[in-house]
């Protein structure tokens, strides 16, 4: 028999605050709120019965997550190329490189194809149409983890797939 975490007291005021704590820090109040929501999320999901300061394990479940969101954001961070120094621009392509780029792109394709019609949805919407992960929650009708969990086995699966050609 599952038994379900029982909600500390004072819950929404907690989770008030630990959103106002990790949007200050991180000056971004969407991945505070993702962090705390997946926090909690984890924690009722779980069987609980062995914490002894749910408000101790959620700050640090929180802690944890916003930490990993942040990696994460820094990980995906790119310079335009209308910012690079001149000096740092790709030099024109040869009818070789164009050759490649177009056959990176065919294979692209064809790996986004062997996925998921969720995965491949997420995907575009995120890198296609620059959707945040909120917004694609919202447009499919899931959660900000599950987009999150489709864009990693995109991105895990793409890579595997494009790696002899120097892919993503």
């Amino acid at each position: 028999m599952s038994r379900r975490a029982s909600i500390p007291p004072g819950w929404l005021a907690q989770y008030g605050r630990l959103i106002g704590a990790w949007a200050r820090r991180a000056q971004n109040r969407q991945d505070a709120e993702d962090a705390t929501h997946d926090a909690v999320l984890r924690y009722l999901e779980s069987d609980c019965a062995a914490v002894e300061d749910p408000a101790a394990y959620l700050r640090r479940s929180v802690s944890n997550r916003a930490v990993s969101l942040h990696r994460a954001q820094a990980v995906r961070q790119t310079v335009a190329l209308h910012e690079l120094a001149e000096d740092l621009h790709p030099a024109t392509e040869s009818a070789e490189e164009r050759w490649r780029a177009q056959r990176l792109a065919q294979d692209m394709l064809a790996a986004l194809a062997e996925l998921p019609a969720d995965c491949q949805e997420t995907f575009k919407l995120r890198r296609l149409e620059g959707l945040s992960n909120g917004e694609i929650a919202l447009r499919l009708g899931v959660s900000r983890n599950m987009v999150e969990r489709h864009m990693m086995r995109a991105m895990r699966h793409l890579q595997d797939r494009l790696q002899d050609d120097g892919g993503p």
